[in-house]
């Protein structure tokens, strides 16, 4: 297949290009000399922007391809994932947010520092790197995914390899010269774009689509295969089900707790609010606006389910003439139907619209906080003192090593996603639970306990992280172990992973009285 874009769409895809690079422009002309003002933008940014900036971060390129391929596949379930988005947020709010900004935290592994000592809190930074360089390494992989189609009409190895570094280039130099700041604006920029893309998509669906809305609704109520592709709310015992309604207020709330407030990419941005009110204020409207943008892409996929599935929706009145039924990958559908099935000029739009969802540039500047602030300035400080802005120079550095780790990691993805076959937004959301299983036990020990202690950090960051690996279906296989063993959807995989370090990290008795 080949993409067929025009003059036309390159056009509006570079003038995509030249607006981010103008808000940019915009967004750096305060004095970005300290590193508080490049990696919190001075804690000045108001709650509504910070509120944008958060749904960008947590959607990305997950949701406008991930979500249309979930709906396409299956259901409207992951849509009820807001109910532990809700659950988790509340955690956070009542829980971590006032500690944070009572300590004036730069990073949320601060914390730990303060309960135990600067071991645990490095110790905690490092497994958020690697997870963050797993989860963002697989939103690069994503992203790539439509940048291949778009450039080359495939996704083969070679051609995922040529996007994914062309979008982690483009990350680097917007992220390499504005911060936090740039990247919060530019994420208004981008949420907007992506969002009036959707919107235009299920504007020309409906056209295209013969079919009245009532039919189409009956259509996908009562499909063929005797499922109904409209439900929400999935009450079944089904341990193999990621959106159930028990793994929502279990694990999925789990993983949005640890996305609110152990996750430097999310959490970043709270912080960067005047106070901790003001912080749990920007992630209760994030947390509500996500729904209608998740509802506007799962909306997607199940149009595209009746464009290229239900030939019985698709006869027009007076001819026999139906749509051939997509016999591609799944995880192309979205893409293949932008690029072969929209005319010039909103074909460039709508993949403007994937391009802006695609942006890696959150993850390095999260990434690159926890390098400098938990690690080296540290060690820095030790032989001496620097002014702020060298500091931020370590930033920019360290953000090119990261972006190297992110680029090696989306190859890796690629074979990874493959052989499990996974939907793209579980493969994504499963990802993550390899750091936040640990995290998530180690916080629950040091807020909630008065055990603990550096040694059991450690040991309980490694064995939450070793018992997300055992399940995963490509170590089940090789090594032999029981099939039962990578059934298990991902939140209760979050559940076990967080309960083994939660054990482990009980081990370890603290020696000075908790003061967090």
């Amino acid at each position: 297949m080949v993409s067929g874009f025009t003059a036309l769409d390159w056009t509006i895809l570079g003038g995509y290009v030249a607006i981010i690079a103008v808000a940019g422009v915009l967004a750096t002309r305060t004095n970005m000399s300290k590193a508080n003002d490049y990696f919190l933008a001075g804690n000045q940014v108001p709650i509504w922007l910070v509120a944008v900036s958060v749904l960008s971060t947590s959607q990305s390129a997950a949701t406008f391809l991930g979500a249309p391929d979930s709906s396409y596949r299956g259901d409207f379930t992951y849509l009820g994932s807001n109910i532990g988005a809700a659950l988790g947020a509340i955690i956070v709010a009542m829980v971590l947010m006032p500690r944070f900004y009572a300590m004036q935290a730069t990073t949320v592994y601060e914390l730990l520092e303060k309960r135990y000592d600067r071991g645990a809190r490095q110790a905690a930074a490092g497994m958020y790197l690697v997870g963050r360089i797993l989860a963002s390494g697989a939103r690069l992989y994503l992203a790539a995914i439509a940048v291949s189609m778009i450039m080359f009409g495939d996704i083969a190895p070679e051609h995922i390899v040529q996007a994914s570094l062309l979008l982690l280039v483009f990350g680097l130099i917007f992220t390499f010269i504005g911060g936090l700041n740039a990247i919060i604006w530019s994420d208004l920029v981008q949420v907007a774009i992506y969002v009036t893309a959707a919107l235009t998509v299920v504007g020309f669906l409906l056209m295209k689509i013969p079919a009245t809305p009532a039919e189409i609704w009956q259509g996908l109520v009562h499909t063929p295969e005797g499922v109904n592709k409209l439900q929400i709310i999935d009450f079944s015992l089904d341990f193999s089900a990621p959106f159930s309604f028990w793994a929502l207020i279990t694990g999925v709330a789990l993983l949005n707790a640890c996305n609110f407030g152990l996750d430097q990419d999310t959490s970043q941005r709270l912080l960067a609010c005047k106070d901790a009110k003001e912080g749990n204020q920007a992630m209760f409207v994030s947390v509500f606006a996500t729904i209608p943008v998740v509802l506007i892409f799962m909306t997607i996929g199940s149009l595209l389910y009746v464009f290229y599935q239900r030939p019985d929706l698709m006869i027009q009145e007076g001819s026999q003439n139906v749509m051939t039924k997509f016999d591609g990958q799944d995880i192309t559908v979205f893409m293949t139907f932008i690029l072969t099935e929209m005319p010039p000029g909103l074909r460039g739009f709508v993949t403007v619209g994937v391009i802006a969802a695609a942006a890696v540039n959150s993850g390095l500047i999260s990434m690159s906080s926890v390098l400098v602030q938990d690690f080296y300035r540290p060690w820095r400080d030790k032989r001496g003192p620097k002014p702020e802005a060298h500091y931020v120079r370590a930033g920019q550095i360290g953000m090119v090593v990261l972006g190297l780790a992110l680029f090696a990691m989306s190859i890796l993805c690629f074979y990874w996603q493959q052989y499990t076959d996974t939907p793209l937004l579980t493969f994504v959301l499963a990802v993550m639970a390899f750091a936040y299983s640990g995290l998530s036990g180690v916080y629950i020990t040091a807020v909630f306990t008065k055990r603990g202690s550096t040694a059991s950090v450690i040991a309980a960051l490694i064995a939450g992280f070793m018992t997300i690996l055992v399940q995963q279906a490509y170590i089940v296989d090789y090594f032999g172990l029981p099939a039962s063993w990578k059934s298990l959807a991902f939140p209760w995989q979050l559940c076990i992973g967080t309960s083994v370090a939660f054990l482990v990290c009980q081990l370890g008795q603290t020696k000075k009285p908790a003061t967090a």
